[in-house]
């Protein structure tokens, strides 16, 4: 079989990592020095094992392996942290966060916007459904309600939960929204995942309506005429 060929949109392995590591500097100027001691002083504590031990070639090898286990752990580590640093204010971050999970989870970004541009998304996993807001707890409280009133109507039997995603009170902060929505119990099995997404499916789009009165000099779009 023919081997695809490579998107030329797509950056490589390596500048990937030249690009989170600009990230980390611009969120942490120390954030790469962190990195290049965790490594190497893994590396010179595998070598005077090796020189008390007297098995100097093998702890070299296994410090260069155990080197770059440990950069590259901190290395991620930092990288999630510059993340949330950046996003941190920023409207749909809480979405950007979500969408970045591991695991069988389906983000569907805001499913409900107001005037304020408070934000709730939809969250689908092995917990269930789960509604995250941004915005101030006294504006998203409404929104969060009329939500899940609004999905329960397909997901029957299926658990809901809501989470505000903020710096308040009874808020998750952003920097601990994966963690949060992970302890969450396992209801579900994968089947079931399946079946609740499309269950879903079959809700209709909510736009967000601005209130208030019409401003003058506005008219009404006119329907087709008819021949």
């Amino acid at each position: 079989m023919a081997k695809k060929p490579a998107d030329p949109e797509r950056p490589g392995r390596i500048k990937q990592i030249r690009m989170i590591a600009k990230i980390i500097k611009q969120a942490n100027p120390k954030g790469m020095p962190i990195v290049y001691a965790s490594a190497l002083g893994t590396l010179i504590l595998c070598i005077v094992i090796g020189l008390v031990t007297s098995w100097l070639i093998y702890m070299i090898l296994i410090g260069i392996m155990l080197a770059l286990t440990v950069g590259l752990v901190v290395f991620g580590q930092l990288a999630q942290r510059a993340q949330h640093t950046l996003l941190h204010g920023q409207v749909g971050a809480a979405a950007a966060i979500l969408q970045g999970m591991r695991g069988n989870w389906d983000v569907t970004p805001a499913v409900a916007v107001n005037r304020d541009q408070d934000v709730v998304h939809r969250v689908v996993g092995l917990p269930g459904i789960v509604l995250v807001s941004e915005g101030p707890g006294s504006r998203v409280q409404k929104m969060l309600i009329a939500e899940k009133k609004r999905v329960q109507r397909v997901a029957m039997d299926v658990p809901v939960y809501d989470i505000q995603c903020g710096d308040g009170d009874n808020q998750v902060p952003l920097g601990k929204l994966q963690r949060h929505l992970m302890k969450l119990p396992r209801n579900l099995k994968k089947p079931a995942v399946y079946e609740v997404k499309s269950r879903l499916k079959a809700l209709p789009a909510t736009l967000p309506v601005p209130k208030g009165p019409m401003p003058r000099g506005a008219r009404m779009p006119r329907g087709p005429k008819m021949r």
